[in-house]
């Protein structure tokens, strides 16, 4: 096991008290128990408080543009799949802006790992109503309430048949570490969705809220019934189940894409003449 240390400490910009501090540790805790290195990871984040949180570790690190971070995560898997790739940002980046990018990457089931601080608010910039914020959720921004219904991403993802769709809350730290290390070692796209209370914007989904509220699958749970699966995905309210919600095994992208069959892109020469070829073509 790679010793968690070799992630590094790093100091932070968030918020006492906020949720992404314990999200970090089970990320953490999570390359460590999956035995990792630094070396082996590319983390890749957009723009929001959450995308931080590859900063504060040491590993690879792309941080790209508000939204964008699951293009670039599949580019970076397609040009070398032996990487471990880990997409992590915010609902706002993830589920808003990168919302299409975002069912994109459902279909295609690469094997990456998609992780997404749900704190159903902006946090960034001010605490905006998010995708995923209550109708009827008041922010300064929204004086009369989020007009619009929330996303719900976990049951998008079993609707579109992902691969692994989990969901986890930063107060349990112990039960979402072992989450992210099981979406990490799947095979496939694996869906991370994080209920990480805002103590600064939210003060409505609390770490209060969700601890009444919250309740772990049982060990015997049909991940692999996705009829339960879809049930389970619409639970949210008075009770919010967290765990492996879903689990679907197929082939990944990579699998089916026949010029990684001869190792990751990176390596594989190319022929000058071939390459003069297409461009006399034009």
């Amino acid at each position: 096991m790679t010793d968690i240390k070799e992630f590094g400490e790093f100091e932070t910009a968030w918020c006492p008290g906020c949720g992404n501090f314990s999200i970090l540790k089970a990320l953490k805790s999570a390359l460590s128990a999956c035995d990792l290195s630094p070396w082996q990871v590319l983390l890749v984040s957009g723009i929001g408080q959450a995308a931080k949180a590859p900063h504060y570790l040491k590993a690879n690190v792309f941080n790209g543009l508000h939204g964008r971070s699951l293009p670039v995560a599949i580019g970076a898997k397609l040009a070398n799949h032996e990487l471990t790739v880990i997409a992590e940002s915010g609902d706002g980046c993830m589920y808003g802006e990168g919302g299409n990018h975002f069912i994109a990457a459902l279909r295609r089931n690469l094997d990456i790992t998609i992780i997404v601080h749900n704190n159903m608010v902006y946090g960034l910039t001010k605490g905006q109503a998010s995708p995923t914020s209550e109708q009827g959720f008041v922010t300064k921004a929204q004086p009369h309430g989020s007009p619009s219904a929330p996303f719900n991403p976990v049951n998008i993802a079993v609707t579109m048949g992902t691969g692994f769709v989990a969901r986890g809350f930063a107060g349990n730290r112990e039960h979402l570490s072992g989450l992210i290390a099981r979406a990490i070692k799947f095979r496939g796209t694996a869906l991370v969705d994080i209920l990480q209370p805002c103590v600064s914007f939210n003060h409505v989904n609390t770490f209060k809220w969700y601890k009444e509220r919250c309740y772990e699958l049982p060990e015997n749970f049909q991940s692999e019934n996705r009829e339960l699966a879809l049930e389970t995905s619409l639970e949210f309210g008075e009770k919010i189940p967290l765990g492996v919600i879903y689990e679907n095994r197929k082939k990944t992208f990579e699998e089916t894409f026949a010029v990684l069959q001869k190792g990751p892109l990176y390596t594989q020469l190319h022929e000058k003449k071939a390459l003069q070829n297409v461009i006399d073509s034009y």
